[in-house]
C-alpha cells in the first residue's frame, strides 16, 4: 500500500496516518509531502509550486509501482 499525505493535511490526522503505516510495516509505504494539504497545494511561501509536488509525487508513484511490479 503506497500512501501520499500532505503534511498539512486538516482530512488527515497525521499521528493516526503514520501509526497505521509503522503498523503496516513491510506492506505499506509513507511518503510525506512538506507543506502540502489534501489537494498537495503547497503556500507560495515555501518557495515551491503546485506543479512541482504534484511531479514529485508522480515521480514517487512510478518508483513505487516499479518496485511492486519487480516482486511479483
Amino acid at each position: 500500500m503506497l500512501f501520499l499525505q500532505g503534511t498539512r493535511d486538516a482530512l488527515a490526522d497525521m499521528p493516526l496516518v503514520q501509526a497505521l503505516a509503522e503498523h503496516l510495516g513491510a506492506r505499506a509505504t509513507l511518503r510525506l509531502f512538506q507543506n502540502a494539504d489534501h489537494s498537495f497545494h503547497v503556500p507560495a511561501s515555501t518557495g515551491r509550486k503546485d506543479a512541482e509536488v504534484k511531479s514529485e509525487l508522480l515521480d514517487v508513484m512510478a518508483a513505487w509501482i516499479e518496485k511492486v511490479i519487480a516482486r511479483a
